[in-house]
C-alpha cells in the first residue's frame, strides 16, 4: 500500500506542475520569451539559493556540499563544451558567437534537462522517504514539491524554448524528466537507506545546475539589452522570480 502512495504520488506530482507549467507556458507569445527568461533566472537563483543548498548543507557537511556544487559547475562548463563542439568544431563557427545567434543551440535547453532530471530524482526519494514514516506526511510533502516544482517548471519551460526548442518538444522532454520522480520514488522505497548518503551530493548537482544555467547561459543574454528600460524590466523580472520561490516556500512553511 505504501509503494502504491509512492507511485500514485510521484507520478501525480511530475505530471501536475509540468502540467500547470505548461498550461502556462503555452499561451506566452514568442516574443515574450527573451523578456521572460529574466524571470527565469529569478526562479533558478531563488530554487537553487533558498531551497536547494540549504537542503543540501542540513543533510550533510557544509564543506562536502559546497565542494559538490564547486565541482558541479565545473563539470556542467565541461558539458557545455561538449554541447558545442556537436554543433562546430571551428572557433569561429555562429555556435561560438554569442553576438549573432538568435538562441544558444541548446546549451542551456540540455543543462536544464539534466539539472531537473537529478532534482526530480530527488523529489522522489523525498516523496518515498515522507510516506515511509506516515501516509499523511507523504500526501503533505508530495503537495509542497508540487507546489515548489510549478514555477521552477515554468522557468525551464522559458530556458527550453529560449534554447530553439518547439512547444511540443519542450513539453515532451519535460515530461520525460519528470518520470524521474517516479524512478526516485520507487528506488527510495527499496533502497532508501543506501540513498541518504548520496541526498548532499545529488542536491549540490541540483544546485550547480541551477545556478551555471542562470549564470553563464541566461545572464550574458540579457547584457545585449543596455537600455536603461530594458534593464528595469529584466531586474524586476528576476527579482519577481526569486520572490515567487521564496513566497512559495513561506505558504508552504505556514501550511505545515
Amino acid at each position: 500500500m505504501t509503494l502504491a502512495w509512492i507511485v500514485a504520488a510521484s507520478l501525480a506530482g511530475g505530471l501536475l506542475s509540468v502540467g500547470c507549467a505548461a498550461a502556462f507556458s503555452f499561451t506566452v507569445r514568442a516574443s515574450w520569451v527573451p523578456m521572460l527568461v529574466s524571470f527565469a533566472i529569478g526562479t533558478l537563483l531563488g530554487a537553487a539559493f533558498l531551497e536547494v543548498i540549504p537542503h543540501a548543507f542540513e543533510n550533510g557537511d557544509a564543506h562536502e556540499a559546497a565542494l559538490t556544487i564547486l565541482a558541479g559547475i565545473f563539470v556542467f562548463f565541461i558539458l557545455e563544451k561538449l554541447v558545442i563542439w556537436r554543433h562546430c568544431h571551428t572557433e569561429d563557427c555562429e555556435a561560438h558567437d554569442l553576438h549573432k545567434a538568435e538562441h544558444d543551440h541548446g546549451r542551456s535547453g540540455t543543462l536544464i534537462v539534466v539539472g531537473d532530471t537529478v532534482h526530480n530524482f530527488v523529489d522522489g526519494i523525498l516523496i518515498a522517504a515522507a510516506f515511509m514514516q506516515s501516509t499523511q506526511l507523504g500526501i503533505v510533502t508530495a503537495l509542497a514539491i508540487v507546489a515548489h516544482e510549478i514555477p521552477q517548471e515554468v522557468g525551464d519551460f522559458l530556458i527550453l524554448l529560449h534554447s530553439g526548442y518547439s512547444k511540443a518538444r519542450a513539453l515532451a522532454m519535460n515530461l520525460l524528466s519528470s518520470l524521474a520522480t517516479l524512478v526516485g520514488g520507487v528506488l527510495g522505497y527499496f533502497a532508501l537507506q543506501a540513498f541518504e548518503g548520496w541526498t548532499t551530493t545529488l542536491l549540490g548537482i541540483v544546485a550547480a545546475s541551477m545556478i551555471y544555467v542562470a549564470v553563464a547561459d541566461l545572464i550574458p543574454g540579457l547584457h545585449k539589452r543596455t537600455g536603461l528600460a530594458a534593464t528595469l524590466s529584466q531586474g524586476s523580472l528576476i527579482a519577481l522570480g526569486v520572490a515567487t520561490i521564496a513566497l512559495v516556500r513561506m505558504l508552504i512553511g505556514h501550511s505545515h
